[in-house]
C-alpha cells in the first residue's frame, strides 16, 4: 500500500537533488521511500547528527555567502 504526502522544501536544493538523482536513474519519490526504509533499518535517521566544530561552521558560511555558485551534474561527471 501507498500514501500520497506533501513536503515542503527549498526549491533551489529540490532542483538539484531532483538533477542529482535523474543522473543516478531514481526518481525524487523513489529516492524518499530509499531514505524512509533506511530510516526503518537504522531504527532513526541513516546518518550521524553533530553539532558542527569550529571549521564546518567556516565552511558553511563560506558556502552561504558563494550561494548560487555550484556547478551542474553534467560539469561535476566531467
Amino acid at each position: 500500500m501507498k500514501t500520497q504526502t506533501t513536503i515542503r522544501v527549498d526549491t533551489k536544493n529540490y532542483r538539484q537533488a531532483k538533477e542529482i538523482l535523474k543522473y543516478l536513474g531514481l526518481s525524487y519519490s523513489q529516492a524518499i521511500n530509499v531514505f524512509n526504509n533506511l530510516i526503518v533499518c537504522h531504527k532513526g535517521l541513516p546518518f550521524e547528527i553533530k553539532i558542527p566544530n569550529d571549521e564546518t561552521l567556516a565552511a558553511m558560511e563560506e558556502a552561504k555567502r558563494l550561494d548560487g555558485d555550484y556547478i551542474t551534474i553534467d560539469e561535476f561527471s566531467k
